[in-house]
Formats: structure tokens, sequence, C-alpha cells
């Protein structure tokens, strides 16, 4: 493979023109009112947001930016949850516009937005539906793309999002059953959608496919071991598993069933290399980010580790197909070890659902009292 960096003037270019859109996992009113997220599309060839509850609840938690709105809202006797609903979809509604002219010249693969359902609603499939065409609605933008959590009652909810014609960030996905699964929902949802008469061109989907938290979980289980093997397998199972997915990707993508639907004018669902900040200070912290680029792929990083990547990141091109024989013998290095790949896979699953509701309570929180305050 060519080495990318001889042409592109910085490692995020390069990464780009290795076939990786760069996502930023964050977004806040701060950023949108001072432009810096048009400054991080036209500086580190950012081509789109993803947001969470835990980036919410982190953006409202501090700063000024959003008490004028709150006032407004207090004033009008808006309950909570209603608030946080305006806010949230306000601010992904104002990011959409920063990111409409990248959409365009995308042909709507990037400038892209996410917004998620309440996690509260991740083993609800109706509720989920309702929720993400309420979403979809409320914003009415084009480049917004709904995110609804890979539970299994998640898929059910995914098939329908996509059948009505709403792009859809596939989340919380860690095991490789589970990402067949999604892809399966997605085309269910194309072969619903052309059914119904509806242009395919305009559907769009990732799969996010959570990184470190794999190799979080997995070398903790291998500290409990503690024999030198164990220690030789840490940090390896995230990348691994990763590798594995865009596998997936490209067989299930291969077969009659997709051909034809992208024929009839859909669209891949893109890999998303989630959860890609290293959580280990002794790795490096641009390890999630060179060891999976591969084309048609995207990368959504917090900001530490998109700094990181843009200082010192050394993209070389592909590093992820041909790789399989060896992240396959990684995740049978651990079976051996008895490091069960469903019960990691399944234990994160719940984690991450769990994680995201906390989350979310710590923005009805902060909702809540951000209104009483501005009631006084």
């Amino acid at each position: 493979m060519t080495d990318t960096t001889a042409t592109a003037a910085t490692p995020t270019a390069a990464l780009s023109a290795a076939g990786v859109s760069i996502w930023l996992d964050d977004l806040s009113r701060e950023r949108i009112n001072t432009g810096n997220l048009e400054k991080l599309i036209a500086e580190k060839n950012v081509v789109g947001v993803t947001t969470n509850p835990t980036i919410f609840a982190a953006a409202l938690a501090k700063g000024e930016a959003y008490d004028e709105q709150v006032r407004q809202l207090a004033a009008a006797g808006v309950d909570v949850d209603d608030a946080i609903f305006e806010i949230t979809t306000d601010d992904v509604a104002k990011a959409s516009d920063i990111f409409h002219s990248v959409y365009e010249r995308s042909n709507g693969v990037d400038g892209r937005v996410s917004i998620e359902v309440a996690p509260a609603l991740a083993r609800d499939t109706k509720a989920t539906i309702d929720a993400a065409k309420k979403l979809s609605d409320k914003i009415q933008k084009p480049n917004v793309m709904i995110k609804i959590p890979a539970t299994v009652e998640g898929l059910e909810a995914i098939t329908e999002t996509i059948a009505a014609g709403i792009s859809v960030n596939v989340t919380l996905i860690f095991s490789l059953e589970r990402y067949r699964q999604v892809i399966d929902a997605y085309l269910t949802g194309l072969e619903k959608a052309k059914a119904a008469g509806i242009d395919l061109s305009g559907i769009h989907s990732v799969a996010s496919f959570f990184v470190s938290r794999v190799d979080t979980e997995v070398d903790k289980r291998l500290s409990a071991i503690g024999t030198d093997e164990a220690e030789g397998l840490k940090s390896k199972a995230g990348i691994a598993n990763a590798r594995l997915a865009y596998e997936v990707y490209e067989q299930q993508f291969a077969t009659e069933r997709a051909k034809l639907l992208v024929e009839a004018g859909a669209n891949e669902q893109r890999p998303l290399w989630a959860s890609t900040g290293v959580k280990d200070p002794s790795l490096p912290d641009t390890l999630y980010v060179e060891a999976l680029v591969a084309p048609n792929v995207v990368n959504t990083m917090p900001e530490k580790t998109l700094d990181a990547t843009f200082d010192h990141g050394h993209i070389t091109g592909d590093t992820v197909t041909g790789t399989y024989a060896e992240s396959n013998d990684v995740l049978n290095k651990l079976a051996d070890l008895g490091i069960s790949y469903d019960d990691v896979t399944e234990t994160l699953e719940r984690e991450g659902v769990e994680k995201f509701n906390v989350s979310w309570g710590e923005l009805v929180e902060t909702v809540k009292n951000a209104l009483e305050g501005a009631a006084k």
C-alpha cells in the first residue's frame, strides 16, 4: 500500500485520503457559537459529529451558552424532558447547518450529525421507533442521523426507522454476531422502504462498533489470569474485534441481497469505529486510529484523540484488510485462556446502556436545576 502521508499535508488529511471519514465525538453550543466546528472542518478534516447523553450532560454542566434558552423554557413552564428535547435538538439542528456544505459535497455520505434516542428506551422497540421519528420530525435536516442502540429490541427499531426513510447511526455494537444482525436489520429496512416507493439513495446508515471498551474489559480479565501469555494479549482484543467486523462488512455487502439494493440506489452501511480514545495511558494515544485505517469507514474521535492524530498520527494506508487471520488468532487465544467472547460482549452491551442511563440522569438533574434557577 502506498504511504498516504507522502501526499497529504497533515495526518488527518492522510487519514481522509485513506478512506476514513473523521467525525468528532462531541458537541456543545459553545463549539457552535465560537466557530470551533467550522475551524475543525477547515483545519483537521472533520466531516461529521456524534453525540450521546454523556456529551450533552457535560456540555450543559459547564458554560453559559445555554442560559438564555433555559430562561425562555423556564418562563414557558416547559418540563424537564421537553426542555432536554428542545435544547439537544437545537444544538443538532445548528450543527447540521454548519455541516451542510460537507453533506452536499460528499453527496450525503458525510456532513452527518447524530442524536440518540433516550437510553431508557433501549429495551422498548415501539418507543424507540416513535422517539426516532419524533427526533427526525423535529430537526427536519437531511444530514441528521438518529442513533439507536443495537440491543435485541433495537434491531426491529432499526429496520422500521430505515423503512420510514430515516437515516440511522446504530450504536453500542460489541459482538460480530450482533453486527451481522444489525446489517440484516438495515437491509430489511431498505427492502421495506423500496417496497413503499421510498428513494433509497437518501437513506444512509453507519454501524458503530466500539473498540477501547473491549480492551478495558478483556484486559481486566487478563490481569486476573496474570500469566505471561495473558499479559502478552493485552490491548489486542479491541483492534482484532474491529478488524473482523470490517471483514463482516465486506462479506455482507458482497452478497446478492445487498448488491440488488445498492443497484436500486441504496447506500452501504459503513462501519464506524467508536470509543477510540485510548483508556490505558501506557498505550500510544493514536492506537485506535492508526490500527483501523480502511476504505469507507468512519472514526468518531474525542477531541483529545483528534488533536493527537493531527499532531503526530502516522497514517500508512490500509491497516485492516489482510489482518483477519491474525485477528482470529487473538480471539482464539483469549478463548483458550478461558475468556468468553460472548460474556465480554454481553457485559459491555449491558454496561453501555447503563452508562448512558446514568448520563441521562445527570442531564435531567442539570436541566432541572437550571430550570429551577431560571424560574427564581
